[in-house]
C-alpha cells in the first residue's frame, strides 16, 4: 500500500487541545490511539483522527473492543485535488452522544484503503458504493465490484475527472440463460430464481438473486441500484439556502418529514444557525405525524406481503393514512412532497384558524387507540400472520449490530437505540415518551415495534399540540433571521442524524466556502437494514424471504439515492 506524503496529510494541528466533545474523552481517545493517529482535526460532531490506510483494521478493531464503539454508522469517501479521503464514522448503541471520526487520506495515484468489513459487515455495501462512485479500492474487500451502476459503466461520477456529459458506451452481449447448462451442478438440485426487480413483493425495483434448495433458501444477494438518481450529487450542486431540502423528500418518500430534519440539522450545524424554540414544536409535531404516514403503509404492505390481504389491512392502513395526509396538506401545502422545514425554522405557523386546525389533529388522536386495537385484531392476533411472521426472518442483535441497522428493525431485535432520545434534538427532550423495543428478534416483533410506535407518536403530537395552543401569540417565532446567502467556512464538517421512520438518517456536509457544500453524503437506514436480509433468510423457505424483506420496510428511494 502507498505511504502517505507529508503534504498529503496536511491535516495535523499542532495547538489541538484536550477536550470533551459530547461526552467523549478525548484525552483517553488521544491515549488509545496514540500508536496509529498521524493527525488530527476538527469535525463539528465529533473528535476526528487521522489514520494510515493500512491501520484501518487495527484501529476500528480496537475502538470497538477497548472504548466500545459496536456502531459503524457511515463511512464517507470524497476526493481533494491532491488526496482522496475515506472517513470512518462511529458512535455507541448505547452511548450515542459517544463519537469519533477517523480520516484515512489516500493518494491521488493510487486510492487504495485498507477494508473494514472483516471487523464490521456493514462496511462491505459502503466501501462498494465509495469504489462505485468516488473510485477508492479497499484491499481485502470480499467483494469489491459496483453496487449502484452497472459493472460496464466508465469511470466514478463523484471524482473530480469524472466528465458529466460524456455519453457512457455501453457494450452489450448476449443474454446469458440462467437455466443454462454451464450453471448447473450435476450432483445438485439447487435453482437460481430472481425475484424482482418488477415484482410487487419488492417494494420497488429491487433485484434478488436468490438460489434455492426446494422451496429453501441457500443464498440470497440484493441487486439495488435500479432507481439511482444521484441525490447526493444534486445536493452538491444546489445552495444550502434553498436547493437541498427539497430534495431529501424524494429519499424516503413515504416518510418525508424526518429526512428534511436530517438536511437542516446538519446545515445548521456547520452554519451556526439558531432555531426558536416554537418552531422545533412545530417541527416536532410535523414529522411524528410524518412517522405515521411511514408506519401504517409499512404495516398494511406487510400484511399484503404475509397473506395478501387486501380488503381488510391494507385498506385500514390507507384509510388512516388519509387522515393524517390531510393534516399535513393543511399544515404544509402539500400531500406528499411537504417541504415544510426552512434552514432555522418552518415555512409557517399553523393554519388558521388555528383552532379548527387543533381540533382535527386532537379528534384523530382520539380515535387511534381503536384503531390500533384494530390492527391488532386484524393482524398481530391473526393465526396466519403469526405462523408467517413469528420466528422467521430472525436477526438476532450482535448481527444487526454488525450491519448497522437501526430503527424498527434494530429495536425489534431488542436494540434500545433512538436518536431522538439518545442524541437529541427539537423538542423531544423536554417531552414524556418511550423507545420501544422488543425481544423477539423476528418479523413478529418488527411489527409489533411498529405499532407501539404509533402510539408513541400520538403522545409526543398530543404534548405538542397542547403546547402550542398556550403558546403566547407573540412569540410564535416560526423561523430565526437566516441569511440569504450561507457560505460555510472552508473545511467546516459534520455528520448529523435524526431517527426517521426507517432508522438513523445521517448527512455529512463538507463545506468549501461557496454556498453549496463540496461533498454531500446520505447515510440511508435503509441501504444498511437491506444489507442484513441474507442474514435473515438463509436457511429458511422462500416464502419466509419475502416476509422478511417486508419486515424491513425499505424505500428503494432511500436505499439507491
Amino acid at each position: 500500500m502507498s505511504e502517505i506524503s507529508e503534504p498529503q496529510r496536511g491535516r495535523i494541528d499542532p495547538e489541538y487541545d484536550h477536550r470533551r466533545v459530547d461526552g467523549v474523552d478525548e484525552g483517553r481517545l488521544e491515549t488509545l490511539l496514540s500508536e496509529y493517529a498521524i493527525g488530527r482535526d476538527d469535525h463539528e460532531n465529533a473528535p476526528a483522527f487521522v489514520i494510515r490506510p493500512d491501520d484501518v483494521q487495527a484501529v476500528i478493531r480496537l475502538l470497538r473492543d477497548e472504548a466500545g464503539f459496536d456502531h459503524l454508522s457511515c463511512i464517507t469517501s470524497q476526493q481533494y485535488e491532491d488526496r482522496y479521503e475515506s472517513i470512518v464514522h462511529m458512535t455507541k448503541y448505547d452511548r450515542r452522544t459517544h463519537e469519533v471520526t477517523l480520516i484515512v487520506p489516500l493518494p491521488p495515484a493510487e486510492p487504495v484503503c485498507e477494508s473494514a468489513e472483516p471487523v464490521f459487515r456493514t462496511a462491505d455495501w459502503h466501501e462498494r458504493e465509495a469504489y462505485d462512485l468516488v473510485g477508492i479500492e479497499y484491499a481485502g474487500h470480499p467483494d469489491l465490484r459496483r453496487i449502484l451502476l452497472p459493472e460496464s459503466w466508465q469511470g466514478h461520477p463523484l471524482a473530480l475527472e469524472y466528465d458529466q456529459d460524456k455519453p457512457q458506451v455501453v457494450s452489450y452481449s448476449e443474454h446469458a440463460n440462467p437455466l443454462a447448462a454451464d450453471h448447473r451442478v450435476t450432483e445438485s438440485d439447487t435453482m437460481l430464481l430472481n425475484i424482482g426487480p418488477h415484482h410487487p413483493a419488492t417494494h420497488g425495483v429491487l433485484h434478488l438473486e436468490t438460489v434455492l434448495d426446494g422451496e429453501s433458501v441457500v443464498e440470497v444477494d440484493p441487486d439495488i441500484g435500479y432507481l439511482h438518481r444521484c441525490e447526493e450529487q444534486m445536493c452538491q450542486n444546489g445552495t444550502y439556502r434553498h436547493q437541498i431540502i427539497p430534495y431529501s423528500n424524494r429519499w424516503d418518500y413515504t416518510a418525508n418529514l424526518p429526512n428534511e430534519w436530517a438536511v437542516a440539522r446538519a446545515i445548521e450545524d456547520i452554519a451556526d444557525i439558531e432555531v426558536p424554540e416554537y418552531a422545533q414544536v412545530l417541527r416536532t409535531m410535523a414529522t411524528e405525524f410524518g412517522r405515521l404516514l411511514g408506519h401504517f403503509l409499512a404495516v398494511s404492505t406487510f400484511a399484503l406481503d404475509v397473506y395478501g390481504d387486501f380488503t381488510a389491512i391494507f385498506q385500514y392502513g390507507m384509510r388512516d393514512r388519509e387522515v393524517v395526509q390531510d393534516i399535513l396538506e393543511d399544515l404544509t401545502g402539500q400531500r406528499m412532497m411537504f417541504y415544510f422545514f426552512r434552514l432555522g425554522g418552518v415555512c409557517w405557523d399553523l393554519p388558521d384558524p388555528r383552532a379548527a386546525f387543533i381540533e382535527k389533529c386532537r379528534d384523530f388522536l382520539d380515535e387511534l387507540p381503536a384503531k390500533v386495537d384494530e390492527y391488532h385484531d386484524l393482524l398481530t392476533g391473526n393465526e396466519i400472520f403469526q405462523i408467517r411472521s413469528i420466528d422467521t426472518g430472525v436477526l438476532e442483535p450482535a448481527v444487526a449490530k454488525e450491519y448497522g441497522c437501526t430503527g424498527p428493525v434494530a429495536r425489534g431485535s431488542g436494540i434500545d437505540y433512538d436518536i431522538r432520545r439518545d442524541d437529541p434534538y427539537g423538542y423531544y427532550d423536554d417531552l414524556e415518551w418511550d423507545v420501544v423495543t422488543e425481544d423477539g428478534c423476528d418479523n413478529y416483533a418488527r411489527v409489533l415495534v411498529r405499532l407501539r410506535e404509533v402510539e408513541e407518536s400520538a403522545k409526543i403530537i398530543e404534548q405538542c399540540l397542547d403546547l402550542l395552543e398556550d403558546w403566547p401569540e407573540d412569540e410564535r417565532t416560526v423561523q430565526s433571521n437566516v441569511p440569504r446567502t450561507l457560505k460555510p467556512d472552508a473545511g467546516t464538517e459534520t455528520y448529523r442524524a435524526v431517527e426517521s421512520a426507517k432508522g438513523e438518517l445521517g448527512i455529512y456536509i463538507r463545506a468549501d466556502g461557496s454556498n453549496s457544500p463540496a461533498r454531500f453524503k446520505i447515510r440511508s437506514p435503509c441501504f444498511h437494514n437491506l444489507s442484513a436480509l441474507p442474514e435473515m433468510a438463509e436457511g429458511e423457505y422462500v416464502a419466509d424471504l419475502i416476509a422478511s424483506l417486508g419486515s424491513l420496510d425499505i424505500v428503494l428511494g432511500s436505499v439507491d439515492r
